[in-house]
C-alpha cells in the first residue's frame, strides 16, 4: 500500500512537473518569458519607425522632448518632424562620413541588430583574460581572406578605438628607444593630416614630424638617420595606390583598401597594416579599427600602448562588430561589396559626366586595374574626389567652391596647395543629390547657360 502511494505521488509530481514546463514555454513563446530584449526590442522598433518626413532619423539614444523621441533632421532640413527645407543651403562634402551603406544595413536589420544584456560581460576581461575577442579574430580573419585584401596567417591583431588611436601606438612602436635623436615620422604629400596632428600632439622624446618622405630624403639620403614612413593606400586624399619610399619601418594605413574603393589585385603582405570598420561597413561611430603585425616584439610595444592608454576595447562594440561581420561575409561577402561597390561607381559616372563639361576644374585620374576580388578589371571608385581649380588666379578652391555652395576640405589640410579641395563622395544619397546639384550649377555657369541633373 505504502509503494502504492508513493508511485502515486511520483505520478503526480510528474504531470505537475510536465504541466509547469508546458505553461513556461507558452508564456515564452507568448512573451512573457523574454520580456527584457522584447521591450528592448519594441522600444528599437518604434523609435526607428519614427519617419521623420524622410529627412531624419531618430535613435533611442537620442534626445526626447515631452515623451517622444527628438527627429535629428540631415542638413539642410529643420523642424520638429525634419519637413522643413532651406533652399540656399550650401552641400557639406567635407567629413568622410560614410553613411552611403546606411541603406544597406536598413535591407539587412533582422541579422545585424544586436540586443545586451544588462549583465553583458561586465568584466575588464574575456575568460581566457584578454580583452579581445577570440571569435572576432576569426571573423576579421575570414573577411580579408574573403577579400584577398591581406595576409593574416601567422600574425598578431590588435583592436583599438578606431584606426586613429593605433596611428600612434604604432609610431610609439617602431620609434627607436634610448636613441641619441628622434625617430623621424614621414609621409608623402598629399597625406592623411592626422598623421602630423598626432605625432606634434603627443610629444614624446622618441619621435618627431618631418614632414614629407621624397623632401626629406632628398636632403638626407646620406645620413642613417632612423625614419618611421606612413604610407595610405589608397590614399586619402586622392585615392592612390601608394608604396614606401624608403622600404624601411612603415606603417600602411589600409582604411580604404577595400573592393568598394578599389580593385584589390593582391593580399597586402607589409610588417604593420592598419584597417578600420567605418571604411567597410560604414560604422564609422562604433569606434572599432584593427592592426595586423608580424613581429612579436612591435606587437607587444603596441600592447602596451593600449594598456596604458585605455585597457583594451569595449566589449559591446566588439559584440556589434562580430554582428556586422557576420552579415558582411555572408555569400563570400558579394552582397556588401557588390552594393558598395555599384552605389559608389554610379556616383564616380554621375561626377565625372560634370566634370568633363568644364575647363575650370578637373578631378584626378583613374586607372583600371584587375581586381582579384570580383575577377575583373575596373576602374578604382574612391572616397574622395580631388578637385582642382584650374584658373591660374584662382589659387584658393576651396573659397571658389564655398561661393557656388559647396564645402570641401582645402588642399592645405593634406599639406599641399589650396589649388586642391576635396570632395567627399560617402556621405548619404541626399548629400550627394546636393553635391551634384551645386557642382552641375556652377558648371553651368561656367559655361553660360543652366542645366539640370
Amino acid at each position: 500500500m505504502v509503494t502504492t502511494k508513493k508511485y502515486y505521488c511520483y505520478g503526480l509530481c510528474l504531470l505537475i512537473s510536465v504541466a509547469v514546463n508546458i505553461l513556461f514555454s507558452i508564456n515564452i513563446y507568448a512573451g512573457g518569458g523574454l520580456s527584457w530584449s522584447e521591450k528592448a526590442a519594441a522600444e528599437a522598433e518604434e523609435v526607428a519607425a519614427i519617419s521623420c518626413s524622410g529627412h531624419g532619423r531618430s535613435y533611442v539614444d537620442g534626445l526626447i522632448f515631452e515623451g517622444q523621441p527628438v527627429c535629428e533632421c540631415f542638413q539642410c532640413y529643420g523642424g520638429t518632424d525634419c519637413s522643413v527645407l532651406s533652399s540656399e543651403c550650401a552641400a557639406d562634402a567635407n567629413s568622410g562620413d560614410p553613411v552611403f551603406l546606411e541603406p544597406f544595413w536598413m535591407q539587412h536589420a533582422t541579422d545585424s541588430a544586436v540586443v545586451i544584456s544588462g549583465w553583458h560581460r561586465m568584466s575588464y576581461h574575456y575568460a581566457d583574460g584578454t580583452a579581445m575577442s577570440k571569435e572576432l579574430e576569426k571573423y576579421i580573419c575570414k573577411v580579408h581572406s574573403l577579400v584577398g585584401n591581406a595576409v593574416t596567417k601567422g600574425r598578431y591583431l590588435v583592436f583599438r578605438i578606431g584606426s586613429t588611436q593605433l596611428l600612434n601606438a604604432a609610431v610609439y612602436a617602431l620609434s627607436s628607444e634610448n636613441a641619441s635623436s628622434p625617430s623621424n615620422v614621414l609621409a608623402s604629400i598629399p597625406f592623411y593630416p592626422m598623421y602630423k596632428e598626432q605625432t606634434m600632439f603627443f610629444k614624446s622624446e622618441d619621435f618627431q614630424f618631418e614632414g614629407d618622405t621624397n623632401s626629406w630624403l632628398s636632403n638626407n639620403w646620406t645620413n642613417n638617420m632612423d625614419v618611421v614612413e606612413f604610407v595610405t593606400s589608397p590614399n586619402n586624399p586622392d585615392g592612390e595606390l601608394k608604396q614606401s619610399v624608403l622600404g624601411g619601418k612603415t606603417i600602411y594605413d589600409h582604411a580604404y583598401f577595400w573592393p568598394h574603393f578599389t580593385p584589390i589585385p593582391a593580399p597586402a603582405d607589409h610588417d604593420l597594416m592598419i584597417f578600420t570598420l567605418s571604411k567597410l561597413t560604414g560604422h564609422a561611430g562604433a569606434r572599432f579599427g584593427w592592426a595586423i603585425i608580424k613581429d612579436k616584439q612591435v606587437y607587444e610595444k603596441v600592447l602596451e600602448y593600449i594598456s596604458m592608454a585605455d585597457l583594451g576595447i569595449s566589449r559591446d562594440t566588439q559584440l556589434r562588430v562580430l554582428k556586422l561581420l557576420n552579415v558582411a561575409v555572408e555569400d563570400d561577402g558579394k552582397p556588401l561589396f557588390d552594393f558598395s561597390y555599384n552605389k559608389l561607381r554610379n556616383r564616380w559616372d554621375r561626377l565625372t559626366n560634370v566634370f568633363s563639361k568644364s575647363r575650370r576644374f578637373s578631378i584626378q585620374k583613374r586607372r583600371p586595374l584587375h581586381c582579384n576580388f570580383f575577377n575583373e578589371t575596373r576602374l578604382p571608385s574612391p572616397a574622395y574626389a580631388w578637385v582642382k581649380c584650374e584658373r591660374e588666379e584662382e589659387d584658393d578652391c576651396g573659397a571658389v567652391l564655398q561661393a557656388g555652395k559647396i564645402v570641401g576640405r582645402a588642399g592645405s589640410k593634406f599639406s599641399t596647395s589650396d589649388r586642391y579641395t576635396r570632395l567627399s563622395l560617402i556621405k548619404s544619397q541626399y548629400d550627394f543629390e546636393l553635391l551634384m546639384q551645386r557642382l552641375t550649377e556652377l558648371v553651368s555657369l561656367e559655361n553660360g547657360h543652366t542645366e539640370t541633373l
